[in-house]
This record gives C-alpha cells, structure tokens and sequence, in this order.
C-alpha cells in the first residue's frame, strides 16, 4: 500500500504564494511519474502539473510561469511552488503517483482557495 499525504494548503490574497507538498508512504517502490490536478466547484478534475523520475515536467496552459512542480526521489516527495496566486487558481488540489500497468494513487485533497 502506498500513502500521498499533501500539506500546504491555505487561505491566500491574489498575487501572494503557497507551497504544497505531498510525501509517499508505504511501497514506494515503482513509483513513476508524480504530479498535481485540481478539481474546483462544479468542475472536472484537471491537471495542472507533473514530473518524470528524471524530472522532466509538464503543465498546465493556466499555470505556466507561476507554478513550479519539483521532487526530491530520496524523500518521495513531490512539491507544487504556487506563485502570482488568482482567485481562478481556488480548487482543492490533489496529488498523483503513477504506478506499472496505468495504477494511479491520490491523496486526500488540500484545500487551495485564493481571495481578490
């Protein structure tokens, strides 16, 4: 069994920052890929950040030039660095691992809500 426990979340002014973290647990091993989705009110699930083992990243067209996502492989961590925070950016935010044979693993959630 695997655990994503995430961290970070808050209450922020628009144009300020968060970090969020989220640590692996348990069998780690086969780990691959790590990332972030959000899912706002009313909305589906989207993507907004992931990164490779080697630490390749890709992200989302919303949050490019503000958000950085980076992992330290040693702690199975994976962080989300949110800066120039809108209102729009308000979701609860997810962490994802990816396991062999297309396994996805999700944390509990943190809520992200971004005030104007």
């Amino acid at each position: 069994q695997v655990q994503l426990v995430e961290s970070g979340g808050g209450l922020v002014q628009a144009g300020g920052s968060l970090r969020l973290s989220c640590a692996a647990s348990g069998d780690t091993i086969c780990i691959s890929a790590m990332g972030w989705y959000r899912q706002a009110p009313g909305k589906q699930r989207e993507l907004v950040a992931t990164i490779s083992t080697g630490g390749s990243t890709n992200y989302a067209d919303s949050v490019k030039g503000r958000f950085g996502i980076s992992r330290d492989n040693a702690k199975n961590t994976v962080y989300l660095q949110m800066n120039s925070l809108k209102p729009e950016d308000t979701a609860v935010y997810y962490c994802n691992a990816a396991r062999p044979f297309n396994v996805q693993l999700w944390g509990q959630g943190t809520q992200v809500t971004v005030s104007s």
